[in-house]
């Protein structure tokens, strides 16, 4: 444990942001799994609701600095294409 007044500081503060990244990671990846359910189960409007969710969710994580803009970009990107692919499915 930090003996200096200062790295005390620095670790409460190191604490606070670890449970704050960790609370909004786990809130992307619930999102996320809800989604990919959706799609499994075929189901196209939960699946283009959900899909609106987690891309909200997403980009606020990244806006946050938790994860990088660009992994942001790539997992909205990704979940987008599996919900086009299942509506083209859906219609043809």
């Amino acid at each position: 444990m930090a003996n200096h007044k200062s790295a005390i500081k620095r670790a409460k503060q190191s604490e606070a942001r670890r449970m704050r990244n960790r609370m909004r990671k786990s809130r992307m990846k619930t999102a996320i799994r809800k989604l990919e359910e959706a799609i499994r189960n075929n189901a196209v409007d939960e699946a283009v609701e959900r899909l609106r969710e987690a891309t909200s969710i997403i980009a606020k994580t990244a806006s946050k600095g938790t994860i990088h803009r660009n992994t942001a970009s790539r997992k909205i990107s990704r979940l987008t294409r599996k919900v086009n692919g299942l509506k083209a499915a859906q219609s043809a």
